[in-house]
């Protein structure tokens, strides 16, 4: 699903083409905002004042943007209508992403809990209202959360967890059938397997195991940092009266399915579960086509092989017998499908001739054999299968569905086994100075993020971005972070280029026709709540005919449910959305 970026050419600017750009940034809005003037206080639906429209945590860095010229701007309760803050912007910078300069509005010293907006020319122009207060994030938190529930197969949606969005059961999947690429002796092409469960892997139907394997560990991953917040997380979901938290209920919704995509026989692992084609845009129980296993691949194997070994620690915690039965079924899967990859090493997935649904093919495994070996050492205590060698040979970017060395690298930086710790060390050493430069990044940039590149899914860029820092964190206890942290939150929470708040039911200017076949289909106006738009990119500008979308990467977005590459949804970006705002909910006091 992701492409190679192709917005560098659009980075350089002649001098006189960026002065000209900024005189025009200053003049436009500045003679918008002096016409509001005398009109009474209205919200700034031209989005020359930028801010999280969520909120804030009392005591966080609070940011806005402004594009506007102006010398002081306010800051007002909403209820009283009186202003508690006035302050003075400063200089404006010009980033070459948006096409646009703004100036910052810190406001960091208004801690009193309340509704507030940010306001300019005597409050005649308001910016959309923002609370701070203590449990600002735990709805949103929950709300991330819940979309994987919302995304369930072979589940119904009842009234009861689901509200409006409710919907009979889609895809069982009690019978599936091996495709002829995926055919063994012992299951030839035509036999018919169950593989019920799991989550829809984005505004599609289809299941993939290397997208469900990045997104099931990064929700692990947060029950290990945040095991505290987890135990006192209620998602209301039907699985919410039981001995089990929340979060790893939603996950063991998705992990079930995924021993289910293992071939006993020899331990290699179905790429995909997938119609023969994308469906239209009906709801689950009417998209009824014939589903297929599709190819075992080294990918798909040594994604599975790391989440299972990954979970099998987890695991291993838990207080639940359950769950540490299920840690000794999930390290034996894991130790089979990495057998299997060691002696398939090259088996790189593509699409049959019959087949056109997502590939997710990744022809560089050399970061899969690292992150799967680690996760195995670290759940064996085996220091031999930990490649410390492998480990600086590792790309140092955020962890994606097609690259997983820093996934390893995580894993290894929150090991406790006093034997590695010269190996945990130098993973430590690595996060450290990957966060530093993301902070450093973020501090330089004229929208106050560490993003400073559009690949497709690019929202899930920035939040990934976060759980370095929040990492970083957990380990050093290096408050420098927490403002770095904050300006990823505010990003996609609206103080951003497009202006919109990227999860869908929050914020003033609501991202609302997502592409996502159940959203398109139900006949709710509002889509299913708590979903990551994939956020602007210049990868495709031509997925919806008729809308011509800006040829800057950051304002090029689309709320429209044909832009499949900047609104679709997935569940490899709400899984760190999620990491991103319960670590953000987990903060309050």
């Amino acid at each position: 699903m992701s492409l190679n970026s192709k917005f560098m050419a659009m980075k350089t600017l002649s001098i006189f083409t960026l002065i000209l750009a900024i005189a025009l940034c200053f003049n436009s809005a500045s003679s918008a905002a002096q016409g509001m003037s005398g009109a009474g206080t209205v919200p700034d639906t031209l989005g020359r004042i930028l801010v999280n429209q969520v909120g804030y945590l009392p005591n966080s860095v609070k940011i806005a943007l402004l594009r506007v010229k102006t010398l002081t701007f306010n800051v007002v309760d909403i209820n009283s209508g009186k202003v508690v803050f006035t302050g003075h912007p400063g200089p404006f910078k010009y980033w070459d992403q948006s096409g646009d300069s703004v100036c910052t509005a810190d406001f960091s010293t208004v801690t009193t809990p309340g509704k507030y907006s940010v306001c300019l020319d005597n409050n005649s122009v308001c910016s959309y209202s923002f609370e701070i207060g203590e449990g600002v994030y735990s709805d949103i938190a929950k709300a991330s959360l819940k979309a994987f529930y919302l995304n369930r197969s072979g589940m119904e949606i009842t009234k009861e967890f689901g509200g409006k969005w409710a919907r009979p059961e889609g895809h069982p999947d009690t019978v599936v059938f091996i495709h002829s690429s995926a055919a063994s002796a012992n299951r030839p092409e035509g036999f018919k397997i169950a593989s019920p469960g799991g989550w829809y892997d984005a505004g599609d139907y289809n299941k993939y195991i290397v997208n469900s394997g990045i997104s099931t560990y990064t929700l692990l991953l947060f029950c290990q940092v945040y095991p505290e917040y987890c135990k006192n997380f209620k998602d209301n979901i039907p699985e919410s009266s039981n001995n089990i938290p929340d979060v790893m209920d939603e996950l063991l919704y998705n992990l079930r399915w995924m021993l289910t995509m293992q071939d006993t026989g020899d331990g290699g692992v179905y790429h995909k579960l997938t119609n023969k084609k994308f469906s239209d845009f009906s709801m689950p129980d009417k998209a009824d086509d014939a589903r297929y296993v599709v190819s075992k691949s080294t990918a798909a194997s040594l994604d599975f092989a790391a989440t299972m070994a990954m979970a099998s620690r987890v695991f291993a915690n838990s207080e639940t017998p359950e769950l540490k039965e299920l840690g000794k079924t999930c390290l034996n899967a894991a130790k089979k499908a990495y057998a299997w990859a060691k002696s398939n090493p090259a088996i790189y997935f593509k699409n049959p001739p019959d087949i056109s649904t997502g590939a997710y093919d990744d022809m560089e495994v050399r970061d899969e054999f690292f992150w799967a070996a680690t996760e195995l050492g670290l759940a064996e205590n085996n220091l031999a299968l930990i490649p410390e060698k492998e480990l600086a040979m590792q790309e140092i970017r955020v962890p994606s569905w097609d690259y997983s060395g820093m996934s390893g690298i995580l894993s290894l930086s929150l090991g406790v086994n006093p034997k590695a710790a010269e190996t945990i060390a130098e993973a430590q050493k690595i996060i450290l100075a990957f966060a530093d430069k993301l902070v450093e990044k973020s501090e330089n940039s004229p929208y106050k993020v560490s993003l400073d590149f559009f690949k497709w899914g690019s929202n899930s860029d920035v939040a990934n971005q976060a759980i370095i820092k929040l990492v970083a964190y957990k380990i050093s206890k290096d408050k420098k972070y927490l403002a770095s942290i904050q300006g990823d939150v505010d990003y996609l929470l609206g103080r951003n280029a497009t202006a919109y708040c990227f999860v869908t039911g929050f914020g003033a200017k609501q991202v609302l026709n997502i592409h996502h076949r159940p959203s398109g289909a139900d006949g709710v106006t509002e889509p299913y709540p708590g979903f990551l738009a994939g956020g602007p990119n210049t990868i495709v500008l031509d997925d919806c005919p008729g809308i011509t979308r800006s040829r800057f990467p950051a304002k090029s977005y689309a709320d429209a449910l044909c832009s499949y590459s900047t609104n679709e949804v997935a569940i490899n970006w709400n899984a760190p959305l999620f990491f991103l705002l319960g670590a953000m909910d987990s903060f309050k006091k």
